[in-house]
């Protein structure tokens, strides 16, 4: 058995002449990528989670804006600035014939 053993051991290459090779980049590589997809996956997130932090946070002031100083006035419209309606036809300048 222990000559077995010797056998085996004996045929096992250098250790500083071993490497990797193609499936190793590979697989690193697909690591690499996969890091840095979670990378801007996680710096979106978080953006977003801010950015709804901040208008809900708007919002309760707003809210609590309009419970101290009371309802708000609608806006009354806006008046033409000319009385003929926007859909009717424009005439045309020039001799007709």
């Amino acid at each position: 058995m222990i000559a077995a053993l010797g056998w085996m051991l004996a045929d096992t290459p250098d250790p500083d002449t071993v490497t990797p090779g193609p499936v190793g980049f590979l697989a690193i590589a697909f690591v690499a990528v996969a890091v840095v997809l979670l990378g801007f996956d996680l710096v979106r997130r978080i953006r977003r989670t801010t950015y709804r932090a901040e208008i809900q946070e708007r919002l309760a002031e707003e809210a609590r804006a309009a419970e101290t100083t009371g309802p708000a006035e609608p806006a009354e419209p806006a008046a033409p600035e000319s009385p003929t309606r926007p859909d009717a036809p424009r005439e045309r300048g020039g001799p007709q014939g």
